[in-house]
């Protein structure tokens, strides 16, 4: 597995925030993207004109994940656009959001969140996996919520502590092809469409005193090392979860 020069990549939720981030990323770095988006359209088509302006190539794949049907809607897309290629690097970023606590989450929201976050990643991995060379790659968003109890966050930690175990237990099985399988976790990361969040008083402040390095995270923070594991340079780790957060909440710092 040379770098993304020339290769293609899947990036699923790649229509705003991290997801983008990591299209441009692995575009800047050559790699033809295929930019995947459930309901935003015109998001997506600014990631591939974005890609385009670069004079690299990027095609938008619509599927709504969550759903029945949800992964061969996504692949009849994918493999229009492949036209026979293979797939060298899939990042499987998109998921639902967290639903809250445990007393208010209802079984829907539940469901809906696992649909997203565990069964559609898992399902993708097996779809693509016949497309994937030897050498393949594939990163799976996790979180730095599976290692703060954030009860705020139950299930949605859950879905995430779910991907991380089948990453290491996929590097193990797919070693032998030389595909490398790791997850990465951000921490808090500002991005467009969640800015307005991070604007309450003194919230921005309270999380950059928790976190190492001192500052909120921004997509690209976790886009580049989305692409070191894509690149040959990450050819010797797998099963991995990177850390992307900056350092959050480590331990006092005072």
């Amino acid at each position: 597995m040379s770098d993304p020069t020339g290769r293609t990549a899947l990036v699923t939720g790649a229509s705003r925030g991290i997801g983008q981030a990591i299209a441009n990323r692995l575009a800047a770095n050559g790699a033809r993207v295929i930019v995947h988006f459930g309901t935003d359209e015109d998001g997506a088509k600014a990631t591939v004109a974005e890609i385009e302006r670069t004079g690299e190539t990027a095609f938008a794949v619509r599927a709504e994940l969550g759903v029945e049907g949800d992964v061969e809607t996504l692949f009849a897309g994918v493999e229009t656009v492949l036209d026979g290629r293979r797939l060298d690097i899939l990042v499987n970023n998109a998921a639902a959001a967290p639903a809250g606590p445990l007393a208010t989450t209802t079984r829907t929201e539940f469901d809906h969140l696992f649909a997203v976050n565990v069964r559609a990643p898992y399902f993708i991995i097996q779809r693509a996996l016949p497309l994937l060379p030897d050498g393949g790659r594939i990163v799976t968003i996790s979180s730095v919520a599976t290692r703060m109890a954030n009860p705020a966050q139950t299930s949605f930690a859950m879905t995430k502590g779910a991907v991380e175990t089948m990453s290491r237990t996929l590097a193990n099985e797919l070693g032998a092809r030389g595909i490398t399988v790791n997850a990465v976790a951000p921490g808090a990361t500002r991005t467009a469409t969640n800015g307005s969040v991070f604007e309450a008083p003194g919230l921005a402040d309270l999380i950059a005193a928790t976190t190492a390095l001192d500052r909120l995270g921004g997509p690209d923070d976790v886009a580049d090392v989305v692409a070191f594991l894509a690149s040959d340079a990450a050819r010797w780790i797998t099963g991995q979860v990177i850390d992307a957060s900056g350092g959050l909440f480590l331990g006092p710092r005072a």
